[in-house]
C-alpha cells in the first residue's frame, strides 16, 4: 500500500518531499508536518509521475498559480492545448488543470501528463 503525505505526517514522519516544500517556501520542516497532518497543507505527490517539483499548497505558504487548459466538445486540438500548457510553465504557472469536455479526453490527459513538468490536476465530468 502506498501511503500518502497526510498519513506520513500524521506520524510525524518527514519526506522528502516535505523537506523540499519547507526548503522552498523557507518554513520550519516540524511546522510544514504539522500543517499537512491537520490537513492545512498538501503536497500533490503522485508516485506515479517522475521529475515532478514537489510543491505546497496551503495555509502559511506563498500563492500559488494554477493555469486552466482542456479541449471542449467545439474545439479539440491536442496540439494547441500542449502550446497552453508549455506557455503555462514558461510564464511560472505552479499547477495546471486539464479541464477537458470534449474530443479524446483519456489520449489528452495522457498527453498532458507525459508532457508536464508541473503537477497536473482533472475534474470528474
Amino acid at each position: 500500500m502506498i501511503e500518502t503525505q497526510l498519513a506520513k505526517a500524521r506520524r510525524g514522519e518527514v519526506t522528502r518531499e516535505m523537506e523540499a516544500v519547507a526548503q522552498a517556501e523557507g518554513v520550519g520542516i516540524q511546522l510544514l508536518v504539522q500543517q499537512i497532518a491537520q490537513g492545512r497543507v498538501i503536497i500533490p505527490a503522485n508516485r506515479g509521475r517522475r521529475g515532478i517539483t514537489p510543491i505546497g499548497i496551503g495555509e502559511g505558504l506563498r500563492v500559488k498559480v494554477n493555469a486552466n487548459i482542456g479541449t471542449s466538445s467545439d474545439h479539440a486540438d491536442p496540439e494547441e492545448e500542449l502550446q497552453k500548457l508549455e506557455a503555462a510553465s514558461e510564464a511560472g504557472a505552479d499547477t495546471v488543470m486539464d479541464l477537458s469536455t470534449g474530443g479524446d479526453i483519456d489520449a489528452m490527459r495522457r498527453l498532458i501528463l507525459e508532457r508536464s513538468p508541473l503537477p497536473i490536476g482533472t475534474v470528474p465530468i
